[in-house]
């Protein structure tokens, strides 16, 4: 029995949640690896290569700092390092993990504004660029929007976001969360413009929780120079210096760094354009399936469709939280959660990281056996309308 089971079950447990994901065998096998000494010249190499190459994913050729952090800690070096005690914010609730975000923000002593959605679909770039062209001050100092909001499964089209800031004509900076986007969905930091990128370990990029990343533009380091609000650990500053040698201002995660630097080299040898096709096709797949059987798909804007995960509302009357447990106890399968006012509405299957069609497959089949086993209404036939799908687009 695996240590982590509560009983003996037989197989493989399936991990679908939209994060931590599957942990690919070359990333155990490299963090398997001795420990090595973080000042020595050898880590100045490895760290120093590791560094640049991991700006590829990011596609950036600005800096990309790592903390010993989950996301959150990522989230909280981005507002700390360009702004200021009472600066406004824009915000966009997209949902439980921009909600959070903007609780930060608060923490921090900022003014965050926030732009309502009914969590149902990704930012709306015009109501973007519309609050920003009232902002004659230029009071607001950053917008902050969530790229892929796990909760929902809706996605924002960043790109949209940056033109709409540049319509209006503002200085903001722009700060965004690729935590369940990055490695799995398109994201291109330079080309849209982007100030600082926030993401985490645990998901796209195939790794255990505890690593977090910001890329840094050039405007955001410049707004770092002026910046008020306290840090200390979360300082970019010596991080960057002594990351300029390979180098961490202190004992970093190292053999977690050693899971990145196999990582990042099965997304470069698998081609990232391959990887983000890998993950709309297994997107595509699982919504299909998720109408054959009969029910309603979180996000309902195509456009914001998100490539990592789909969220799945049950039927009035009926538990979410009960059909996943019903999963878990049979088929020995955690799906995702209901978040905030979607606890018990949705349940959420994750399709991000190392995963291939048969794991998929397996997944769907689990969740509609589940369904039946639990009583929640459907029609069969999902896990066939995903496979037609998926034979079909190889």
């Amino acid at each position: 029995m695996a240590y982590y089971q509560s009983k003996p079950i037989a197989g493989r447990h399936f991990l679908q949640i939209p994060g931590p994901t599957n942990v690919p065998d070359r990333v155990l096998r490299a963090m398997d690896n001795p420990t090595m000494d973080h000042r020595g010249p050898d880590f100045g190499r490895f760290g120093a290569a590791l560094l640049e190459k991991l700006r590829a994913v990011f596609r950036t050729a600005q800096p990309v700092v790592i903390y010993p952090a989950s996301g959150t800690g990522a989230w909280e070096a981005a507002l700390v390092n360009t702004l200021s005690p009472g600066d406004r914010v824009l915000m966009v609730e997209t949902g439980w993990f921009a909600s959070l975000w903007r609780e930060m923000a608060e923490r921090l002593a900022l003014r965050p504004e926030f732009i309502a959605t009914d969590w149902r679909r990704g930012a709306d770039p015009a109501a973007i660029e519309a609050r920003l062209r009232e902002d004659r001050g230029r009071e607001i100092k950053a917008v902050c929007v969530v790229h892929n909001e796990t909760s929902t499964g809706c996605a924002s089209r960043i790109d949209e976001v940056r033109r709409a800031i540049d319509a209006a004509g503002h200085p903001a900076l722009l700060l965004v969360d690729t935590i369940s986007s990055l490695g799995s969905i398109d994201y291109r930091h330079d080309a849209w413009g982007v100030d600082v990128t926030v993401a985490g370990s645990q998901k796209g990029l195939m790794l255990p929780p505890g690593l977090s990343f910001n890329a840094i533009s050039p405007k955001a380091l410049k707004a770092a120079e002026g910046a008020t609000l306290p840090r200390s650990f979360w300082d970019w500053r010596p991080m960057l210096a002594a990351n300029a040698t390979g180098y961490f201002p202190y004992t970093p995660a190292t053999n977690l760094l050693y899971g990145l630097d196999a990582a990042v080299d099965m997304l470069v040898e698998e081609g990232l354009e391959n990887v983000f096709a890998r993950h709309d096709r297994f997107a595509e797949a699982t919504r299909r399936a998720v109408r054959a059987w009969g029910l309603e798909i979180q996000c309902d804007d195509p456009r914001h469709y998100s490539g990592s995960l789909t969220a799945v509302r049950v039927p009035e009357g009926h538990s979410a939280n009960a059909l996943r447990a019903t999963i878990l106890e049979r088929h020995n399968m955690s799906l995702g959660n209901g978040l905030g006012p979607l606890n018990d509405r949705v349940f959420r299957i994750g399709h991000l990281g190392d995963l291939g069609d048969l794991q998929l497959v397996g997944t769907l089949g689990g969740v509609e056996m589940g369904l039946r086993a639990a009583g929640v209404p459907h029609r069969p036939g999902g896990v066939q309308a995903a496979m037609d799908y998926l034979g079909g687009n190889a």
